[in-house]
């Protein structure tokens, strides 16, 4: 796994915020995603392998990989963002480099470049299957910070 950057965050409870945020976010509950890692820049969600995410050949399917990497992606660019500031991606592209069989899978977002307003974030979706892994996917996400909306909160 990538080393977390060395950034300081602005806000000294950003790993709660971020817990707490992700706990909201039904989507990857739905889909039995957790975090397992926070770090400044840096956060690990994993995934556990389900039948009924994957598609006709059995793999996990290429959407929920992207969801759940751009989930990673955005609260690692969260990690570094001021308490009041919620993040939405703007713009993301996946490369898919081996189909996601597994018995789990780590997605991990990383900052490249921290932003006040926008921020850039690699994302990695490794293959966990027997003690053996795999890189799957990669993702390099666009973030924008939101403040002072009601609809998009921290």
């Amino acid at each position: 796994m990538t080393p977390a950057p060395d950034f300081v965050p602005s806000d000294p409870r950003f790993a709660e915020r971020v817990r707490a945020s992700f706990a909201r976010q039904t989507a990857m509950g739905t889909i039995g995603a957790s975090v397992a890692d926070v770090q400044p820049g840096q956060v690990v969600i994993e995934l556990p392998y389900a039948a009924h995410l994957t598609q006709q050949h059995g793999f996990l399917h290429g959407g929920i990989l992207g969801a759940a990497l751009d989930s990673a992606c955005g609260y690692a660019a969260s990690t570094l963002m001021p308490a009041d500031a919620g993040v939405l991606s703007i713009e993301y592209k996946i490369n898919f480099l081996a189909p996601a069989k597994g018995q789990r899978f780590r997605l991990v977002g990383t900052v490249v470049k921290p932003g006040r307003t926008i921020s850039v974030v690699e994302g990695r979706a490794i293959a966990l299957d027997g003690g053996r892994e795999k890189l799957v996917a990669t993702m390099q996400t666009t973030l924008m910070a939101v403040t002072g909306r009601d609809d998009v909160k921290h």
